[in-house]
């Protein structure tokens, strides 16, 4: 698949929990250039100056699929366009929305600077001033993208150095999801945030406005079960910036609930109004599911039943795109393969997926964990460079069913010496804290891996490659807190088990010594043959499952990436070994 394959590329609307029929997508072919010499704001580049290459928007700029390919591009890139802003949007306020632009980004509109954004992996948007939109009918957007190769930087797996190395793959820098633009009302909603309530079948509700509110506007809220009928409704007047109201159902309808699960994933619809009178001035269309996933006496609970998680680790890779999946097919493939392989969850590994993954999640049923990129060292900076993104990365991803918790750092990355920097365990306690002020709702991991501070859930990261150190490791709790993994502490200084779930969060890592023969290719546990591969698979599934604590495994991982060979597909989603077959293995996880 090449670049020139595509005519419009990623052209589905880019936020499908909250979606409106009008938009316009600016996903294609736009003028770039490398700033090496950081020469172009000083000349003027974001207005009027012509650019030398072209690149594919939303493929980063070391990918192949961009056009570009450079995998030692400079610190910072330009983007150009035209726009041609459709008649029918006329009248109306617009919005110039970016997915996500690696790392801190500028926008400007014939000129006028719109705006500025820091983080890499969240969403942003910028009104278009009406005097930029007056006397033209086709204007210009220039992105200027600005990605250092900082250890503080949060980048997740994405390198410093410029070859991929160890757990380390290559950077993406610029732009690397959909670049759209949208119509809006004076009035109109901009953030929505749903929490169904399954015991009684309620939904609470937030709802953000702007705009001017004239008297009698209110905000509409239906919900639709998934055969048809009407859920519930409500009306609240629209008379302040944020609204709370909780949805009551009619008493049959909540008779009649159908939860979602990965066995079930039922999804109601959602249709937001804002109404003056009998006029809509604004309309939008999401989806909600009722579940919940509580840690109680030691046991993970799917609503309100014991559930036992089989989970694969999920970096999020593509040999063409890098961090950008080709199409949104390629994301809805990844979750049947977890399907078909008989996992019930994906931990998406230091990288804030594109929504479609979510979608897909929602749509066809996989528990999903959303975890940060994390920076490497720890600086006050660094520090406010992840809360802020966090925040925002927990705001965008809010409303999907599919995802059960929150993981705002791995395996103390970031945070490197927790033994012996209050300042950093107090950190990690203020992100636990943040998270659960803004998601009560769902479970926190605030370090995965060892030295948990603040955490609902005692997770594990063990390579151990013979089953039978596994099962003697887990079959009691002394066992399980004497454990170090990776030679560090479970629990940071002043912290300790509190008889929350055990899980085993990262294991198995077996590559093929075929692949891993390949110089500077490697896996935790190398095995001769594909058979010999799945035996060992499922021997560590079955030691891991005969725990009486465990509730539940990550295996080490869903696909090769670049030097990384322990998939149990390769980058190109080949299977190793037999789906059926890891199916089969998969169902002794209770």
């Amino acid at each position: 698949m090449a670049a020139a394959d595509f005519g419009l590329p990623r052209h589905e609307y880019p936020r499908p929990q909250f979606t409106r029929p009008d938009w316009l997508c600016l996903n294609g072919w736009w003028e770039f250039e490398q700033d090496p010499e950081e020469v172009g704001l000083d000349r003027g580049w974001h207005h009027g100056h012509p650019f030398s290459e072209r690149i594919l928007v939303p493929y980063p700029v070391e990918s192949r699929l961009s056009g570009i390919g450079d995998r030692h591009a400079s610190e910072v890139v330009w983007y150009r366009r035209a726009v041609a802003v459709p008649a029918s949007f006329a009248g109306r306020r617009l919005m110039v929305r970016l997915g996500a632009v690696d790392y801190a980004t500028d926008v400007w509109w014939s000129g006028c600077h719109l705006g500025h954004h820091d983080g890499g992996h969240t969403p942003f948007a910028f009104e278009v001033p009406a005097h930029a939109l007056a006397g033209a009918s086709v204007h210009e957007l220039v992105v200027r993208a600005e990605d250092r190769r900082e250890r503080a930087q949060p980048r997740g797996k994405q390198y410093w150095h410029p070859e991929s190395e160890e757990i380390f793959y290559t950077r993406t820098t610029g732009i690397w999801q959909t670049v759209w633009l949208e119509p809006l009302p004076d009035l109109h909603l901009t953030e929505v945030r749903c929490r169904p309530v399954l015991a009684d079948g309620s939904v609470r509700w937030r709802l953000a406005l702007d705009g001017p509110r004239a008297p009698g506007a209110a905000v509409e809220v239906s919900v639709w079960q998934p055969d048809g009928p009407l859920y519930g409704r409500l009306t609240v007047p629209a008379d302040a910036p944020e609204l709370e109201a909780t949805l009551i159902p009619q008493a049959e309808a909540a008779a009649s609930l159908q939860p979602w699960s990965p066995e079930a994933p039922n999804l109601y619809a959602v249709r937001y109004r804002i109404l003056q009178g009998a006029e809509v001035v604004d309309a939008a269309d999401g989806y909600l599911g009722f579940r919940q996933l509580e840690a109680r006496g030691g046991q993970l609970l799917l609503n309100g039943r014991p559930y036992f998680l089989k989970m694969v680790l999920d970096q999020g890779y593509f040999p063409d795109g890098i961090l950008t999946a080709p199409t949104a097919a390629d994301l809805r493939r990844d979750v049947e393969l977890c399907k078909a392989m008989g996992f019930n969850g994906a931990r998406k590994h230091q990288k804030l997926e594109d929504p479609q993954w979510l979608y897909w999640c929602d749509r066809l049923g996989l528990l999903a964990w959303g975890e940060m990129a994390n920076a490497w060292d720890f600086t006050p900076r660094a520090a406010r460079r992840l809360a802020h993104e966090w925040a925002e990365a927990v705001a965008r991803d809010a409303n999907h069913p599919a995802l059960v918790a929150w993981v705002p750092v791995n395996e103390s990355w970031g945070v490197p010496n927790l033994d012996g920097d209050p300042a950093q365990v107090a950190y990690l306690d203020a992100l636990y804290a943040l998270t659960k002020a803004m998601d009560p709702s769902r479970l926190v991991v605030a370090n995965d891996g060892w030295e948990h501070g603040g955490g609902d859930l005692a997770t594990l990261h063990d390579y151990e490659g013979d089953p039978a150190v596994l099962q003697a490791r887990y079959a009691q709790l002394a066992t399980v807190l004497a454990f170090r993994p990776s030679g560090r502490a479970l629990y940071a200084p002043g912290r300790g088990y509190r008889g929350q779930p055990v899980l085993v969060t990262e294991m198995g890592g077996l590559a093929l010594k075929a692949g891993a023969a390949r110089g500077g290719h490697w896996g935790y546990t190398e095995l001769a043959s594909a058979q010999a591969l799945l035996e060992r698979y499922r021997a560590q599934v079955a030691a891991l499952a005969s725990s009486p604590l465990v509730q539940g495994f990550c295996y080490t991982q869903l696909t090769d990436v670049e030097q990384e060979v322990n998939g149990l597909l390769t980058d190109r989603r080949e299977p190793k070994v037999p789906l059926e077959a890891l199916w089969a293995a998969n169902q002794l996880g209770r």
